[in-house]
């Protein structure tokens, strides 16, 4: 889901640490009230699926749970049915303010130039330190959420790898992860893992109609969930402006492949043009999932799908490079598209 403050299309959503609402998550999150109130809390939670489902949201309201009721023997803990905390409890307003000193929530953020980090920093992993170095400020847990931990780059993911091998008492990380097998596996290892599943299209149109503070019965909203493949994020992504257009455009000129039509691809890429992350981030959606939709449908044989996924990670390496660098964007079109199109006539 997106973050607070940020835009996506034309229209800004709530943050993950502001959101009192899960959706389509029930299962997960009895697995994580039952753990803790067991009294066996392992020291590291690895949160996993697909981007938009609610990660995030999960993982901060464990976070609040577990700092509101700190003593997992407590009645209050025994008798909860959800990990839900009330909006106007004191923790809840201290963890959406960023005011809680026992919370740290570890996210990729803006840099001296005025955009965003491509990866969460050592130094920013560094102040764990002054997290679980000292005694909980208000004697219960420390939390630290790692959003997404996929955005660790080597330097970070070892120095966060230090902290979890030593954990202190009472302390709880929750790592968020859209692909928690690219991870290093000396990270995943000392992790409990729980897997999210993908929301049915019902569940996404009541979550992304519910932060975008719209009616379920909006037809963008719907015509949003219809394509976002179970993802929040994704439905909440293509609102706005004219981002579902877009996403039509690109997908009718897959739909074409192996066949291209340079003038559309030319106009594509004028449309993709710019600093604006949202219309590349609805190119690079559209494009994966229809690699995804060739993967489902090749026989599943090394020699068939090794093709296939070695377009997969020339895309998201290029469309990676792009982001990060801030590369032109008409060249990225027609390169993944020539990929594409090679795909398509095997």
């Amino acid at each position: 889901m997106s973050r607070a403050g940020e835009d996506v299309g034309e229209v800004e959503f709530p943050h993950p640490r502001t959101t009192s609402l899960l959706v389509g998550q029930a299962a997960s999150e009895r697995t994580l009230l039952d753990t803790y109130r067991s009294g066996r809390v392992p020291h590291a939670w690895l949160i996993g699926g697909p981007s938009g489902i609610g990660k995030a949201t999960l993982a901060y309201r464990l976070a609040r749970f577990v700092l509101a009721r700190p003593d997992p023997s407590n009645v209050a803990v025994r008798d909860a049915e959800t990990l839900t905390v009330d909006p106007q409890h004191p923790v809840f307003r201290r963890v959406a303010a960023q005011a809680h000193a026992d919370l740290l929530a570890l996210e990729r953020t803006v840099g001296d130039s005025g955009a965003l980090r491509a990866f969460i920093t050592v130094d920013q992993v560094a102040r764990t330190g002054a997290l679980f170095g000292s005694t909980a400020g208000e004697g219960g847990w420390r939390v630290c959420i790692v959003d997404s931990a996929d955005e660790l780059n080597p330097a970070s993911a070892n120095k966060l790898l230090k902290v979890l091998e030593e954990p202190p008492a009472r302390s709880l990380f929750l790592l968020v992860s859209h692909a928690p097998g690219r991870l290093l596996p000396t990270i995943r290892s000392r992790c409990c893992h729980l897997l999210l599943r993908p929301l049915t299209e019902d569940e996404v149109v009541r979550a992304a109609a519910a932060a975008a503070d719209r009616s379920v019965r909006d037809p963008e909203i719907r015509a949003a969930a219809a394509v976002a493949e179970g993802s929040v994020g994704r439905a909440l992504s293509l609102l706005g402006g004219t981002t579902l257009a877009l996403r039509g455009r690109i997908t009718e000129l897959l739909a074409r492949l192996p066949a291209l039509d340079q003038r559309a691809l030319h106009a594509l890429g004028d449309t993709l043009a710019g600093t604006d992350p949202a219309p590349l981030a609805t190119f690079m959606d559209a494009v994966r999932e229809w690699l995804s939709g060739r993967l489902a449908v090749l026989p599943q044989e090394a020699r068939k799908l090794a093709p296939v996924a070695e377009v997969w990670e020339k895309v998201n390496r290029a469309g990676k490079d792009v982001e990060v660098y801030n590369l032109e964007r008409k060249p990225l079109v027609f390169a993944v598209f020539g990929l594409l199109a090679e795909t398509a006539r095997r």
